[in-house]
């Protein structure tokens, strides 16, 4: 059933398909309720709670880049089970805190899980996965993570609206458990093992590789572009539905929905689509993709109210086209342009250019919004055009940026090796 979908044979790597559905629905299902269980089980305030958890997460964010050397000297596939295990360090010990501190610190551990675990993710999914299929695996993953996301948030949702505090702790030892399952599923997966260092992999010279590499910074302003667009739907648009357009709250929740079935069914049929593409010319009808949509969105606030719901949903299924044509693309790019000794390098920075987008574009979005709608959606349109002129450079710069997808198994040698890129 799965191949018919589009996406690839799992064969023995559904243990990674069923670990990442783990991991994405645990959090999923914690994150509408991370807030109210701390302000049910400690005497904090809800500033302060908000705080505490933002303070965690800032405090991780610098691990990417730890974890990405690990990745290079250990192994994704070890560095993504200690993931594993320091979450479920992290939720294990979330019904002992009763302080800021504490929450903080525990808030913070898991967060450091979860960082080891998503930068591992990409140098594990291109270790696993045989080269010339690797926009099938990434986004057949990518749909898994993203079904688990929406199932989780709905069960998390459900249990946000419980008043019995059983239901909360219910929630952290189930989400505890699910990483120790995690642990043990991907125990059976087959992946290479690391690769000997090379001569410049170690400490600095490694990290200085990637900061000269100029192929792979225009991917990573590509991927900081398509990350900001990639909050639009979750950020911008149910304050723009409500405030702007004074259309009913569920309708950004549809949208969000057909957000979410669009990608947990169509991403193999819009990968299978892209056979014979060459990358840069794909991620740059991505990007105009989400520019259109940006019109569109735009323009559901010159109409009625009953046509401007039917814009919202036309933008959301053009958005959503963007993103299942740029991810799956982006990120197995983003996993074989590098040598496999640096590729956790690489793809640390490839995942703090993402996460840099996901920390600034709710103050800014909120920002524009709060300006001008014209201005938000101008912008949001500016910076996904910017990500497409991206791509003029990037298809020089980064041979594999030039290759064609060929959503089938090749064991033809690279002809374009990371060391024949054009020097910065």
């Amino acid at each position: 059933m799965l191949h018919a979908l589009g996406f690839p044979a799992a064969g023995g790597d559904r243990r990674l398909m069923a670990a990442v559905a783990i991991d994405t629905l645990g959090t999923g299902t914690w994150v509408p309720v991370s807030l109210l269980y701390f302000l049910r089980t400690t005497p904090l305030s809800l500033v302060d709670v908000g705080l505490a958890l933002s303070v965690a997460s800032l405090l991780a964010l610098p691990l990417t880049a730890v974890a990405g050397q690990c990745v290079d000297r250990f192994g994704a596939k070890r560095v993504l089970q200690a993931g594993n295990v320091l979450q479920c360090a992290g939720f294990a010990a979330h019904p002992f805190v009763d302080s800021f501190a504490g929450v903080a610190l525990v808030a913070g551990l898991a967060a450091v899980g979860r960082t080891a675990f998503w930068t591992s993710f990409g140098p594990l999914v291109a270790a696993a996965s045989p080269p010339g299929e690797r926009e099938r695996w990434f986004g057949f993953l990518g749909a898994v993570r993203n079904a688990g996301f929406g199932v989780g948030a709905l069960v998390g949702g459900l249990a946000a609206s419980a008043e019995h505090l059983a239901v909360h702790q219910a929630i952290v030892v189930v989400n505890a458990l699910s990483f120790l399952v995690s642990f043990a599923v991907m125990t059976g997966v087959r992946a290479a093992a690391a690769p000997p260092p090379s001569a410049d992999a170690g400490g600095g010279g490694g990290w200085l590789t990637v900061l000269r590499d100029r192929g792979y910074r225009w991917l990573l302003a590509y991927a900081f572009c398509a990350a900001i667009a990639g909050m639009t739907l979750a950020v911008a648009v149910p304050v723009y539905i409500v405030e702007e357009l004074a259309l009913p709250g569920w309708l950004s929740g549809g949208a969000l929905v057909v957000n979410t079935l669009l990608i947990s069914l169509g991403q193999g049929r819009v990968v299978d689509a892209l056979t014979d593409a060459v990358r840069w010319r794909a991620l740059a009808a991505a990007a105009f993709l989400s520019a259109g949509s940006c019109a569109v969105f735009w323009a559901a606030g010159w109409v009625g109210a009953a046509a401007g719901a039917v814009l919202v949903l036309v933008a959301t299924v053009v958005y959503t086209l963007g993103e299942m044509t740029a991810d799956p693309v982006l990120d197995a790019l983003a996993a074989e342009s590098p040598a496999p000794e640096l590729r956790g390098r690489y793809l640390a920075a490839y995942q703090l250019a993402g996460a840099a987008a996901a920390a600034s574009a709710p103050a800014l979005l909120s920002w524009l919004l709060d300006t001008s709608a014209t201005l938000l959606w101008a912008a949001l349109a500016m910076t996904a055009l910017f990500g497409a002129a991206c791509c003029v450079p990037l298809r020089r710069a980064l041979p594999r940026a030039a290759t064609r997808i060929t959503n089938a198994p090749t064991h033809e040698p690279d002809p374009h090796p990371p060391e024949d890129r054009t020097p910065a």
